[in-house]
């Protein structure tokens, strides 16, 4: 089931909290979880870069100013505009180069609808050999962007805070025992994340998912 509206996700939630009981606290807090999704094009894979490592405000801020730049926000676009420009939207140095990757990229054949198509491991294995893009980057479009429903990027920092303060666990985990914890919420993983961020976010009062 891809997670594309909000009846889709309430009903992945569902059947999260039979599979997990102990989360129905974490939903009461979080209530109704906002159906976040973003365009699978360069555009929606440049927002995720943009988010690499700041905050959601300064992200937000950042990804306006770069629309604003390059209008409209598309890989030619991209790589036609100058260092000065970019840098003057408040990119850095790393993020441009990774923005211009993903472009060149795009331009040397790789077709975003179908990566999107994927399987959710292979759609990662076409992503990460462009410079700058991680398994995070990757991760994270792929569940607003395709609205996958088992994804769970476990090496989100707010992700790791969020399952340390509402699991009750003895210590921030990491991504690997991260990873292996959220084996449980297999397969609907991807609302399991979008509940943590949610939850993080009432309890931080504005934090919450990272785009």
């Amino acid at each position: 089931m891809i997670l594309d509206s909000k009846a889709a996700i309430a009903q992945s939630l569902d059947a999260l909290l039979q599979r997990d009981p102990a989360l129905v606290p974490l939903a009461e807090v979080a209530g109704p979880l906002p159906a976040r999704s973003m365009a699978g094009g360069y555009a929606g894979l440049a927002a995720i870069v943009v988010a690499q490592q700041v905050s959601k405000a300064a992200a937000d801020t950042i990804f306006g100013r770069l629309k604003a730049a390059v209008d409209p926000l598309s890989g030619p676009g991209l790589l036609a505009a100058s260092e000065e420009t970019l840098r003057g939207a408040g990119l850095s140095r790393p993020k441009i180069r990774t923005l211009r990757a993903v472009a060149a990229a795009e331009s040397g054949g790789l077709a975003f609808d179908r990566v999107l198509a994927l399987p959710a491991e292979e759609a990662i294995a076409a992503l990460t050999p462009i410079t700058g893009i991680g398994r995070w980057t990757a991760e994270c479009w792929l569940l607003f962007a395709a609205g996958h429903p088992d994804i769970f990027p476990a090496r989100d920092l707010a992700l790791q805070a969020a399952a340390h303060e509402a699991l009750g666990l003895d210590a921030r985990p990491n991504e690997k025992t991260l990873v292996d914890l959220a084996t449980r919420w297999a397969p609907n993983r991807s609302v399991a994340a979008r509940l943590l961020w949610a939850w993080y976010g009432v309890r931080k009062a504005g934090g919450g998912a990272p785009v």
